[in-house]
């Protein structure tokens, strides 16, 4: 059985900008367990599947992707899930929720998901601290991060399929929108 999870995932850039602030939690607060994804938006929690069933994983994607038009994503500051999540906020949840609406119809028709493996409502963030953060190490971050400044928008043009190694998850397929 191999765990995959499907996202939403900035570009390289941006990545990077994120994966440094990861790395200031890492560094000042001792939370690392972030550090195990690339910066992302979940569209569909982790699920297993059978490695003989990837092909039509991938075929189901392929084909969702390609009904799809690229949209803006925009991030504008912090927000948290206390105790323990600290997160870039997304400001216009409405075509991540409308995209994840449609996903979640495709996963339970086409790959005969259940109810239980499917997300119900997504609430579109990027963690950069999770899990890990203590109690007090939250309330430190949070008091630093709250009001940290971070503006940025960047074009949704595909979907990832991310595929988790043993140790930390990796970016395995890209699935563009139509042009």
């Amino acid at each position: 059985m191999n765990l995959y999870l499907i996202a939403l995932i900035p570009h390289l850039k941006l990545r990077e900008q994120i994966k440094s602030l990861k790395e200031e939690m890492k560094d000042q607060f001792n939370a690392k367990h972030a550090l195990k994804s690339p910066a992302h938006i979940t569209l569909q929690m982790p699920f297993k599947r059978n490695a003989e069933d990837e092909h039509l994983l991938i075929n189901t994607l392929q084909y969702f992707a390609s009904k799809q038009h690229a949209f803006s994503i925009n991030l504008d500051g912090f927000g948290c899930f206390a105790p323990r999540v600290i997160f870039v906020k997304v400001t216009n949840h409405k075509p991540i929720v409308t995209l994840h609406c449609q996903l979640k119809k495709v996963l339970m028709r086409n790959l005969k998901f259940k109810e239980n493996e499917i997300i119900q409502e997504v609430h579109p963030h990027i963690s950069i601290a999770t899990r890990d953060l203590t109690l007090n190490s939250f309330k430190e971050a949070w008091a630093e991060f709250e009001n940290h400044k971070f503006t940025v928008s960047f074009l949704a043009k595909s979907v990832f399929l991310l595929k988790h190694n043993g140790k930390y998850w990796d970016i395995y397929k890209e699935f563009l929108f139509q042009k």
